[in-house]
């Protein structure tokens, strides 16, 4: 779904760049009532997880890829207003650093990979939890389907601005069934990749994942029988914090391997098993070439950076090329994230104090 540089004419570009700098100068403002000291941090792990994860192509049908784009999880995880800026720092380092994604098609990037999937993921999300109890179950099989809603969705919201202001003449009936049919297998993907990694987190710090928040905990009495007797639901993410200043390290603490943890992971799908990635094209390349949406695709203007299209320039073992580039990239993202978290959490900080 990178959108290159050539495929909108400048009205839609330019439209577009508004929308994204406008999404992203509220989710500024909507982040600081996500962010806190824990989640702070565990936005930038999963901004650079994202980026990881996104050199995964993995294959959906014949001669056709396709990789996750993140903003459902990163809702689910972090929260929305979060997890739009969590894309939009993976999308500006792509773009950047890795010739990922063209820089006139920055605005149209942000807006489908980071604004739509969000919503869109957000919404389906909150409307399965808030519909069937709330259980851990409940809550993996909505991230489920939210990640995969999100994907098509984002696919025919790009249809629809090809048809509005592309650089090439289509039948948008056409690209809507080519562009929806090859996302909803990718729509899988990323549903399942959702789903076991919300799945993770539940199972080690549920009090991390902002999907979760409310999720309640039975209390009960075990009899001598065996049986047990309810006693009270308990808030999983309400239990009383520590307010004590001693207590904070061992908070930190108890992060730390959470942290640590997601982070060599992400370091690990990055800088090794990114090298058995499906190398086909993924669905926007696949259905451009066919349909003749790339008539007027132009060359990154960053093509001759030194990490562009994964690799290391001067290495010529390509595995270790590209391994160094995803380690790079993993950094840069965790750096540039961890910039952008911090600086709004410190700015929710300087409010409250006043």
């Amino acid at each position: 779904m990178h959108v290159p540089d050539g495929f909108f004419n400048l009205p839609v570009s330019v439209g577009a760049g508004a929308v994204a700098v406008t999404g992203v100068g509220v989710c500024l403002r909507g982040a600081r009532r996500e962010l806190d000291d824990r989640t702070a941090p565990m936005a930038g792990l999963v901004a650079a997880f994202i980026f990881a994860v996104q050199m995964l192509n993995f294959p959906v049908a014949a001669g056709t890829s396709g990789h996750l784009l993140g903003g459902a999880l990163a809702a689910i995880l972090v929260g929305p207003y979060t997890a739009v800026l969590c894309v939009s720092v993976v999308l500006l380092v792509q773009g950047f650093f890795f010739a990922d994604g063209g820089l006139t098609a920055l605005g149209i990037n942000i807006t489908l990979m980071a604004i739509v999937t969000t919503i869109v993921g957000w919404a389906v999300f909150r409307l399965i939890t808030r519909s069937v109890p709330g259980s851990r179950a409940a809550i993996v099989a909505a991230s489920f389907v939210a990640a995969l809603v999100s994907v098509p969705a984002s696919a025919l919201v790009f249809t629809l601005l090809f048809w509005i202001g592309g650089t090439a003449p289509i039948d948008i009936a056409s690209v809507a069934a080519a562009m929806g049919g090859v996302h909803v297998l990718i729509g899988i993907g990323e549903g399942l990749i959702t789903a076991l990694t919300v799945s993770s987190v539940l199972a080690v710090r549920p009090d991390l994942v902002y999907g979760a928040r409310g999720l309640a905990r039975r209390l009960v009495l075990r009899t001598a029988e065996g049986g047990e007797v309810p006693v009270t639901e308990i808030p999983v993410t309400e239990a009383p914090e520590p307010t004590a200043a001693p207590s904070a390290a061992p908070s930190a603490g108890r992060l730390r391997p959470l942290f640590i943890g997601g982070g060599l992971v992400a370091i690990l799908l990055a800088g090794v098993v990114s090298f058995y990635a499906s190398s086909s094209p993924d669905g926007l390349e696949k259905v451009a070439a066919d349909k003749g949406l790339n008539a007027h695709e132009q060359d990154h203007g960053l093509s001759d950076a030194p990490l562009a299209d994964y690799g290391v320039k001067g290495i010529d073992n390509e595995r270790l090329s590209g391994g160094l580039a995803g380690v790079a990239g993993v950094a840069i993202t965790v750096l540039a994230g961890g910039a952008v978290f911090y600086t709004v959490r410190r700015r929710q900080r300087h409010k409250a104090a006043v």
